[in-house]
């Protein structure tokens, strides 16, 4: 006989393992610290050559004038000056990452928890249908 809250339970986590399931099981595999030092590393690299980019857009843009001021200017002035703003937009780009990555650690988490719970219920369920 078909017990139809265990079908719907179990359609409801088949559908769940199907779509965000697998990014939770493997997000949900590292310990937090683990997980967001991991994307942080990521972020500051890809962080790293977004700003190198930007910086080389930006010369590219006006190569001709870059050229031509480039014996007018203090070479160290300007190092100092674009290792201050990659340090700068490092550090918000950081933070955002930072607030993003923990919280969606703990919503895989819950998501996870929430899974096993229903597992729980699923296996309760059999053993209630066993006993009669």
């Amino acid at each position: 006989m078909l017990n139809e809250e265990r079908i719907i339970l179990m359609t409801h986590m088949a559908s769940y393992e199907e779509n965000e399931g697998r990014k939770n099981v493997a997000i949900g595999s590292y310990f937090r610290g683990d997980y967001i030092g991991l994307q942080l590393l990521k972020s500051v690299i890809s962080g790293t050559i977004a700003y190198a980019l930007v910086v080389a857009l930006i010369i590219f843009y006006d190569f001709g004038t870059f050229m031509q001021d480039i014996y007018k200017t203090d070479l160290m002035e300007l190092a100092k000056t674009l290792i201050t703003y990659y340090l700068g937009s490092l550090v918000i780009y950081i933070g955002i990452s930072y607030a993003v990555y923990f919280h969606k650690y703990n919503q895989a988490k819950k998501s996870l928890k929430n899974y096993y719970n229903h597992l729980k219920q699923l296996s309760y369920l059999y053993e209630e249908d066993g006993k009669k």
